[in-house]
């Protein structure tokens, strides 16, 4: 996840930063040099990003992620499967093992909200077949509430019905449990609508657009008073279980449906916010119709709990490592990060710019230099080696030759690696202007006789 690749960078530039300072540099002049030369050293590392490609490239970086061969494996096939935008539930595993399961359409976490509508159901899970969807966040409370709802999926011959809504009585599941007994009967499920946490509007907005219907908001004081027959969805199959609820084969307007992805996916390049950019990935997979599940086992729930966050950790680097690529791994890539540095050094005027980007290109290499180390090489006499050989290339530590390492298959995340080098720099840069006053309390007074 980079976090070495931080320490590491950071203790450099901050090591280098501070003897300069104490030597006489300025360091509000230094930090300065060190944020803006930022830019050009992210700009040089995505230059050297190549996209990845198939399944065993994916389980490559995975690997190198995780170090764990069998769960790189399986992330690989399901985003190959799913794709990087597909919604991938990682949940606790019923036995050692790792597992996947993939679900057609689109689901949702929502259960039914009576009992009574699992109630003749061995599996604990009911499907309806060519259904309308009703989408709301509506309290149900009265039964002349449904009334219009019930006269209209009559009058349109509907014979199955999903029923969306944040809440239900008892006396309205007891009108909706009727209308499958009435004579010409019509078969209704009902759920709770998505949790409020999870974006509850949003959510619901998604399932409509991909059903074609209309979500029937409180916020908008929506009701059943002045339902529409076009305001309800269709879809080819709903199902429901003890959790949650899904839609396979909605029948929105596919323009519609393709104009709303295009729209969350510009709203997910422009998010910055980790959290904002999974929900609306998790919106776009839903949307796109691909879902997997991945059930970690281990051999305690101590265990699992370590490898689900794992996975979780995984899952979500190997994702940006698909949109951002990969680059030459080893450190090597950073190494080729210099070269922007050496122009504006060779440029540079001012003994404070000029030292920032010789402390930098001094950090850049240490990532390198403490892999070699921790080897049992010679980082002096292998890092000559490595300059020759030219960009792209250096140590495979494994068989000691210098090599291509793209094409050996050392690789390491672009995306990852972007944020350890921004998180170190701009970290490092701000600690060298940080000054700590320690005031020791004075000790108690004491009077030997």
């Amino acid at each position: 996840d980079g976090t070495a690749t931080t320490a590491v960078v950071f203790q450099s530039i901050y090591n280098q930063g501070i003897k300069y300072i104490v030597a006489g540099g300025n360091a509000m002049r230094l930090r300065g040099h060190l944020e803006r030369a930022l830019p050009a050293v992210l700009d040089e590392l995505q230059a050297q990003a190549r996209p990845l490609h198939g399944q065993e490239q994916i389980a490559q970086i995975a690997e190198v992620l995780c170090q764990d061969s069998a769960l790189a494996a399986l992330i690989a096939e399901i985003l190959d499967t799913v794709s990087e935008h597909g919604a991938v539930d990682v949940r606790s595993g019923r036995s050692r093992e790792l597992e996947r399961q993939y679900v057609l359409g689109s689901y949702f976490r929502g259960k039914p909200l009576s009992e009574w509508m699992l109630a003749d159901q061995p599996s604990r899970r009911v499907e309806l077949q060519e259904a309308a969807v009703l989408v709301s966040d509506l309290n149900l409370h009265d039964p002349a509430e449904v009334v219009p709802l019930l006269r209209l999926v009559d009058q349109a011959g509907v014979q199955s019905l999903m029923v969306i809504a944040r809440q239900v009585s008892e006396q309205v599941i007891a009108a909706l449990l009727a209308a499958g007994r009435a004579e010409r009967p019509c078969r209704i499920i009902a759920v709770k609508a998505p949790d409020a946490v999870t974006g509850q509007a949003a959510m619901l907005d998604d399932i409509a657009v991909l059903t074609g219907g209309r979500a029937l908001l409180r916020v908008a004081g929506d009701s059943l008073r002045k339902l529409r027959l076009e305001d309800l969805g269709r879809a080819r199959r709903v199902w429901s279980d003890d959790e949650y609820f899904g839609v396979i084969g909605g029948k929105g307007e596919p323009r519609a449906i393709r104009a709303h992805v295009a729209s969350l996916r510009a709203a997910y390049e422009r998010a910055e916010d980790p959290d904002v950019r999974r929900k609306l990935r998790d919106r776009i997979g839903k949307l796109l119709g691909g879902t997997a599940v991945l059930w970690v086992g281990g051999l305690s729930d101590i265990d699992i709990t370590a490898r689900k966050e794992l996975a979780k950790q995984t899952l979500e680097a190997t994702r940006a490592t698909i949109g951002k690529g990969v680059v030459p791994g080893g450190g090597v890539a950073l190494l080729g990060c210099r070269a922007p540095l050496r122009r504006l050094a060779e440029q540079a005027a001012d003994l404070d710019e000029r030292m920032a980007y010789q402390i930098l290109m001094r950090a850049l290499e240490e990532p390198t230099r403490t892999i070699l180390r921790n080897a049992g090489y010679d980082a002096g006499r292998w890092m000559g080696e490595i300059e020759r050989a030219g960009p792209g290339h250096g140590l495979d530590v494994r068989t000691g030759q210098i090599v291509d390492m793209a094409a050996a298959g050392i690789i390491d995340s672009a995306g990852v690696l972007r944020a350890a080098l921004h998180t170190a720099i701009a970290s490092a840069a701000l600690a060298l202007t940080v000054e700590v006053l320690v005031h020791t309390r004075l000790p108690e007074l004491s009077f030997e006789p």
